[in-house]
């Protein structure tokens, strides 16, 4: 029963020669890594050279229109700032107008209270 069988027999010289040709590929593959890797790595870093050049070029791209979007934005705000300080000048001129229309006024009521004091009289005289 011990007796090897033709099979076993044929398994035994193949497994061996499976063995030498799986060294050999081993080989071979061990040898390919060193040229592989170098060639990969020069396909990545060309691959990551032309992602740095699109994403530089996108991104000078972008900033060129956000640049030109400020500049627009500073001209708008240029020119508001100057609308405001021409009203807040026409506003100053009309205060300084009310201030001379009133300026007699004042100067009339602060000789009428003078007077009132003059006479005696504290309290101003009342409508019926």
């Amino acid at each position: 029963m011990n007796s090897p069988t033709p099979d076993d027999v044929t398994e035994k010289p193949l497994s061996a020669k499976l063995d030498s040709e799986a060294k050999g590929l081993v080989q071979q593959e061990s040898a390919k890594p060193a040229e592989t890797a170098h060639t990969k790595i020069g396909i990545d870093a060309g691959r990551i050279r032309s992602s740095i050049a699109r994403l530089t070029s996108n991104s000078t791209d972008e900033l060129e229109k956000l640049i030109a979007e400020l500049e627009r934005l500073q001209e708008f705000l240029k020119s508001e700032t100057g609308r405001v300080q021409r009203e807040i000048g026409s506003v100053l001129d009309g205060i300084g107008i009310i201030i001379e229309a009133i300026a007699p006024w004042k100067t009339a009521g602060l000789t009428g209270t003078q007077n009132a004091h003059a006479n005696g009289r504290d309290k101003l005289k009342r409508w019926p």
